[in-house]
């Protein structure tokens, strides 16, 4: 009877027991030999990989990191990072006129004056073993660029994901646990970011970034701190309410008593127990991330002119030209960044329900 008593205690899906058909089968046996109690952690992963929504975008998020990354180191058309354009003669295209002049002494003088232009024999993205999606105007190989683009939206997302994190967990930790005048100062702040319109300030940044004469890669990394500073409120508002439930707990209560620095109870003790919410909102925010560094590339207010991204590939589809005639130029591009958002949600989603202690299935 003992034993059965301290099996219903235990939640049905945080044990693992082996066969066992009576009671009297743990007669004279230690029950920790019978019966396993699982961690938060490993119900965590057991809830998360139970999920095939989850484990959809789990291999989604696998299959982009590797075409994004490990694929430009085996594309023979990219060098260290960077596309290369292909100068095969047969894709070029010589236009030679014919021209005849005469000379001060009467004589009579034919020469030709010969153009070439860029190799886009490709361009239409005929499928070949070369140039799967063929070449652009400046005679990149366009599915190369393709997994260059994806480097570069996603490592914008993930820099600007975790940035935003630890200034929102700071100041968020900061304004819920002292409360009082703290509390209004932060939050004034927030609601101050709040109010500020995304795209406007865009335009701004980038026209200020072309006057100054700024047309390298660094103006990615002012996109980054401007995509930071907008959007750090929204996680500085979920840890701040998380920490004002949770101090006043029964587990804080001791922490005081213990005579525990704050730092510790704030570090030790408040955020562990916020980090489930933290994470699911930085897998969300992942997605509206690449999204936003998308519709500025389209918008030509992200990288400089020539850099692959996801966003700017997109961009082509503004001239008439390219919409109707060369669909390779845009579609792909939508495609991966289409995906990389579903598999993004689908991630957020399972972490949710895996966090969530009430699910039981």
């Amino acid at each position: 009877m003992e034993e059965k008593e301290i099996l219903s205690n235990v939640p049905e899906e945080e044990v693992v027991t082996e066969n066992v058909e009576t009671a009297e089968d743990l007669h004279g046996e230690n029950l920790n030999d019978r019966v396993r109690v699982l961690s938060p952690g490993m119900m965590v992963a057991k809830r998360f990989f139970r999920s095939k929504l989850s484990m959809v975008g789990l291999v989604m998020l696998i299959i982009l990191f590797l075409f994004s990354f490990v694929g430009p180191m085996l594309s023979p058309w990219a060098e260290s990072g960077e596309a290369i354009q292909d100068k095969n003669p047969g894709n070029e295209i010589v236009l030679a006129d014919r021209i005849k002049y005469y000379t001060e002494e009467g004589d009579t003088v034919i020469a030709y004056e010969i153009t070439v232009q860029q190799p886009t024999i490709n361009k239409r993205g005929d499928l070949n073993s070369e140039h799967l999606l063929g070449t652009d105007d400046y005679g990149e190989d366009i599915f190369t660029n393709l997994m260059l683009g994806g480097r570069i939206s996603l490592t914008i997302g993930f820099v600007v994901i975790i940035l935003e994190t630890l200034i929102g967990v700071i100041l968020g930790g900061l304004a819920g646990y002292f409360g009082g005048w703290v509390d209004n100062l932060i939050m004034r702040i927030v609601d101050i970011i709040s109010c500020i319109p995304t795209l406007p300030i865009m335009l701004i940044l980038s026209a200020t970034l072309t006057s100054l004469g700024i047309l390298d890669i660094s103006r990615l990394y002012y996109l980054m701190v401007v995509l930071t500073l907008i959007g750090w409120g929204g996680i500085a508002r979920l840890v701040r309410g998380q920490i004002l439930s949770l101090r006043e707990q029964e587990f804080m209560l001791a922490a005081k008593c213990s005579g525990l620095s704050t730092s510790r109870k704030i570090f030790r003790h408040l955020l562990p127990n916020v980090m489930p919410q933290l994470i699911v909102s930085m897998t969300m925010g992942l997605g509206s991330i690449i999204l936003m560094e998308a519709t500025l590339g389209f918008l030509g207010l992200g990288a400089p002119l020539g850099t692959p991204t996801w966003g700017a590939m997109i961009s082509a589809a503004s001239k008439m030209e390219y919409l109707s005639g060369y669909p390779n130029f845009w579609i792909p591009p939508g495609i991966c960044i289409t995906l990389a958002i579903l598999a993004f949600n689908f991630v957020g989603d399972g972490l949710r329900d895996a966090f969530d202690p009430k699910m039981k299935r």
